[in-house]
């Protein structure tokens, strides 16, 4: 018997990437301690470094290469049983960064993405570098251990900066468009609680709530990169010619 084919899905190195571009409050665990910390800001560059801003008098301060990992969650846009999509830990060595440095990284950040807890810097906080020594991902497709490299050579989602606000807005303003994706799913599904869970360049998944949750993948017929296009893939799937005056 011939299974069928599975929907295309974007590499593990790129969801880790996209997870990372979200800026989901993300917590500290140092190895070997129970105790977890939310640093005041965090910030994954694209080498897969971390940038972790904390209170002056933290304990962390005072310790050159402590080894630590950072949990980021990958939560979904709307509400669900189960909230999380999937989870990213960078693990490696957490070390002060000088003055000079400090100041250079925050820049960098800023231009990349302006926020008002890095002016805090020198003032009453300061700045810490997470060197990653391994990346790892667990999400709906599996776990998956990455090195740095595969993590910097990757891109994140063109859409992850909006996929969140416009799938509330399909799940709100646009049910009867879920009803209608729902079609493409097997029938033994349909009877299920649906909700938009996620978007990609390469499609759009469905959670089915009933006695289980199950996850549904529709793809996309092309790699789609700018809200034209995906209009477009998105009239394929429902097959409503007027769904992109209305998105």
């Amino acid at each position: 018997m011939i299974e069928p084919r599975r929907p295309p899905t974007p590499s593990p190195a790129e969801r880790a990437r996209t997870i990372a571009a979200r800026h989901c409050p993300g917590t500290l665990i140092p190895t070997g301690s129970g105790d977890r910390v939310v640093p005041e800001l965090h910030h994954v560059h694209s080498a897969g470094s971390v940038s972790v801003l904390l209170q002056d008098g933290h304990p962390l301060l005072d310790c050159a290469d402590t080894p630590v990992m950072l949990e980021l969650p990958d939560p979904a846009p709307v509400e669900l049983r189960e909230p999380v999509r999937g989870l990213l830990w960078i693990t490696g060595w957490l070390r002060p960064l000088s003055d000079v440095a400090a100041r250079a990284r925050a820049v960098s950040i800023a231009e990349a993405r302006p926020d008002s807890r890095l002016l805090d810097l020198g003032h009453g906080a300061r700045l810490l570098r997470l060197t990653p020594a391994s990346i790892v991902l667990a999400d709906a497709d599996g776990t998956h251990s990455l090195r740095p490299h595969m993590f910097s050579a990757a891109e994140p989602d063109p859409f992850h900066a909006y996929e969140s606000e416009w799938l509330r807005h399909l799940a709100t303003v646009h049910a009867d468009v879920v009803t209608q994706l729902a079609r493409h799913m097997p029938e033994e599904l349909r009877n299920g609680r649906i909700r938009p869970l996620g978007l990609d360049r390469l499609g759009l998944r469905l959670r089915v709530e009933a006695n289980e949750d199950h996850d549904v993948r529709l793809a996309f017929s092309r790699s789609v990169q700018n809200p034209q296009q995906l209009a477009q893939e998105l009239r394929r799937l429902v097959g409503c010619p007027f769904l992109a005056r209305s998105t």
